[in-house]
């Protein structure tokens, strides 16, 4: 029979992850528990089958899905839009966030969905500009006591390609990969990336201490204020370029269009010098950051 993290995993995309998520604490009705599932499906023939979706359950025989799967698919549909703006949270740590069972503060204004599968593992998913202000808060209540590791990655879409509960079944197989000594974080800007991570650690660009990604945050943030998309734009395609001509010459057209703001922003963080793997990681946690308001 399948248990909680098990429907988690049938979950192709990011809206039926999400949709999942939201019934799991709303609707337990829809999960009774194994004792209580009146019938399994039969197997499959050419007359009949078991449910399509969880392939276990009977379905009713005017309808594709069993009555859970028939309400995530369909819940999936009106969450979609939303779950493209979301960014997953798998955490392995020492203990839980006191938060987690809470739903205060934070969690209960951003948090669209939480998981606790045991009392070293969560998951949460909320909107992708929420993730600096949730690792803040996270850092703040819990400091150096608070150990593990926490792998954040956008949900899968729905294109053909790695399905949700592969994606959990990755996470949760990667999770050890360091001693719990520390807070670490692993940023995935695609759910592909997940497929190959050693890619991304030979770079440099996939683990940090937890202070290291907050200050790539922060600079992500201010990034994305002082600079104009377009200028964002111009910037991303001169430091790309190969021929150091070209290279000195637009760098020069490109700081006469500049702020001076913008130009001691270039200028103090050198990102002239910065190796091309490093821009594009700037330029990934530019959508998971808001802008600084003017005062």
């Amino acid at each position: 029979m399948l248990s909680s993290f098990d429907w988690l995993r049938r979950s192709r995309t990011g809206a039926e992850l999400l949709a999942t998520l939201v019934f799991l604490r709303t609707r337990p009705d829809l999960f009774p528990p194994q004792e209580e599932w009146e019938e399994i499906g039969p197997p499959i023939s050419a007359l009949d089958e078991p449910c399509e979706r969880c392939w276990l359950y009977a379905h009713p025989p005017e309808m594709r899905y069993c009555p859970t799967c028939a309400a995530i698919t369909t819940q999936a549909r009106y969450v979609d839009r939303r779950s493209r703006q979301a960014v997953l949270v798998w955490g392995y740590v020492n203990r839980l966030p006191r938060h987690l069972w809470a739903h205060e503060g934070f969690y209960a204004e951003h948090v669209w969905g939480d998981f606790v599968l045991d009392e070293r593992h969560f998951l949460l998913m909320m909107h992708r500009r929420q993730l600096k202000p949730w690792l803040q808060e996270l850092v703040l209540y819990h400091g150096s006591d608070l150990r593990g590791m926490v792998q954040i990655f956008p949900p899968s879409g729905n294109r053909p390609g790695t399905s949700m509960g592969e994606i959990l079944c990755r996470v949760n197989h990667q999770e050890r990969r360091y001693a719990m000594d520390s807070l670490r974080v692993r940023f995935f800007s695609s759910p592909h990336q997940l497929l190959k991570p050693s890619v991304l650690e030979k770079q440099g660009i996939l683990t940090f201490e937890v202070a290291d990604f907050l200050s790539l945050l922060e600079m992500a943030a201010v990034f994305r204020t002082v600079l104009r998309p377009e200028e964002q734009e111009i910037l991303y395609q001169l430091v790309n370029l190969d021929n150091p001509g070209e290279e000195r010459f637009y760098w020069g057209r490109l700081m006469g269009m500049l702020t001076q703001e913008a130009k001691d922003m270039l200028n103090s963080w050198r990102v002239r010098h910065w190796p091309p793997q490093r821009i594009r990681l700037l330029y990934d946690l530019i959508e998971y950051v808001e802008f600084y308001q003017a005062d």
